[in-house]
């Protein structure tokens, strides 16, 4: 499966932006899809993930309330609608597949299989 991510910029504390992990020439729907931010010089931090046909989605804890993962049939993609957003969220992101393929609290932490090309988010007054 190939991924790629799309939809980051420049937006200021409070702002919004919405990602998209779109695919190609493979339905998302059989797999885990997590989204994950790196920031330089730190460690990388998963921030949700989503799993289609499981019906299951997570989100770390410095992101719930702000940010919603869901499925876009149209586009064939996963997007990430990043809402009320922090300096401390500017990273740059990338979607992946994960193994196990799955989703739990602990997806930060899992393998990274397939990933995209990431996407910048810088957020600053």
């Amino acid at each position: 499966v190939q991924l790629q991510a799309s939809g980051g910029g420049y937006v200021r504390p409070g702002g919004s932006l919405r990602l998209s992990c779109a695919a190609s020439r493979s339905t998302l729907d059989d797999y885990a899809i997590g989204w994950f931010r790196q920031a330089p010089e730190k460690e990388r931090e998963g921030v949700a993930c989503l799993h289609s046909r499981e019906n299951r989605v997570f989100y770390a804890d410095s992101v719930l309330d702000r940010f919603t993962v869901e499925r876009e049939n149209v586009e064939n993609a996963v997007v990430l609608q990043m809402d009320s957003l922090k300096p401390e969220d500017s990273a740059t992101y990338f979607c992946a597949t994960l193994i196990p393929n799955r989703c739990s609290r602990y997806f930060s932490e899992y393998a990274v299989d397939f990933r995209g090309k990431g996407t910048q988010v810088t957020v600053s007054s």
